[in-house]
């Protein structure tokens, strides 16, 4: 059934014979009539202990375990997955000639000419049930609804879309995590961009707990195959440079998503197996670059001690993107 109707949208997305919206307005509204009153998907799928040993590799994170690391051999069932780590489940399905030109799945994208997505931010919600915690080898159900589809203008005074989608994970025994996202789509590259020139380097800011990055080529790769997302800017230099106007290829923000909750878990909970938090909201802010230093920042408010306020800083003086953590 999934693939039935991720067909239908396809050829309704490829089809010559689909009306260009002439404004971001009548682009949501068309959204609405395909997805306003009915799941986008609904999907099942076994966690199983391959992507987690695959992903805690990757983010060179081998402890998983409290006694044998990942390198030996993948977690055993009911190990609980670590916070974040869901992203690596329930990836795109679709053959490469359905990608979008730039490589991203077309799930819930709008018509032409609004096909540029960029992922903005959102929020988790974690259940603190410990009996209903995503767990490996448990089966989960993922529903997939959205929520919002508003046009936006931008200070060029180019026209783009702000959506919404809420994923449900669920299992037998309940709802173990809500995760919503928001994405950008703005219109499509016709003329190639050239890179800016690259600012002047300034010191890394600080604060009470930091963490230091500098993404490989390697890393953004595991990542993105883990993912199964064939977002251009994610390994293309060539596509960064000549065509977006990056200067080079560009880090996932889900992957650091996943790294300030895995410093929270760290710092706040002593790296505890099942340290799961009541949620997090998160904005991307600015792009970071392979090889290029940043930071994580995290502190303690210190009015809200269940409350964890994150950033990531690079080091030209900007900030990428910043996140509240509720306990």
């Amino acid at each position: 059934m999934y693939g039935t109707v991720m067909s239908h949208i396809t050829r309704r997305l490829l089809s010559t014979s689909a009306p260009r919206r002439s404004s971001a307005a009548e682009a949501c509204s068309e959204i609405f009539e395909r997805f306003g009153n009915k799941p986008v998907s609904v999907r099942k799928q076994l966690f199983d202990a391959n992507q987690v040993q695959q992903l805690s590799l990757t983010l060179g994170r081998p402890d998983l375990h409290k006694n044998v690391p990942v390198t030996e051999r993948p977690p055993v069932d009911g190990t609980p997955v670590p916070p974040g780590y869901h992203l690596v489940y329930f990836t795109p399905t679709f053959l490469e000639q359905d990608l979008g030109r730039d490589g991203t799945d077309r799930t819930v994208n709008p018509l032409s000419p609004y096909t540029r997505r960029m992922w903005a931010g959102g929020e988790l919600q974690w259940t603190q049930d410990p009996s209903k915690f995503l767990r490996i080898g448990h089966v989960v159900q993922e529903t997939t609804e959205l929520l919002s589809a508003v046009p936006k203008k931008l200070k060029t005074g180019a026209e783009m879309l702000l959506v919404g989608v809420q994923k449900t994970y669920e299992m037998e025994s309940g709802i173990a995590l809500i995760d919503k996202r928001n994405w950008v789509f703005q219109t499509e590259i016709t003329e190639p961009k050239e890179p800016p020139p690259r600012p002047a380097e300034q010191p890394l800011p600080e604060g009470e707990h930091m963490r230091d990055f500098a993404q490989t080529d390697v890393s953004l790769f595991r990542f993105s195959a883990l993912t199964f997302n064939a977002h251009k800017i994610h390994y293309s230099p060539e596509w960064c440079r000549k065509v977006e106007g990056h200067r080079d290829s560009v880090v996932h923000g889900p992957l650091n998503l996943i790294n300030m909750l895995d410093f929270w878990r760290d710092r706040a909970r002593n790296a505890e197996e099942d340290a799961v938090p009541k949620s997090i909201a998160y904005r991307a802010m600015s792009p970071l670059y392979v090889m290029e230093p940043y930071r994580i920042l995290l502190e303690n408010d210190k009015d809200d001690k269940a409350r964890w306020q994150a950033g990531i800083w690079d080091s030209y003086g900007k900030q990428s993107m910043k996140a509240s953590i509720v306990e």
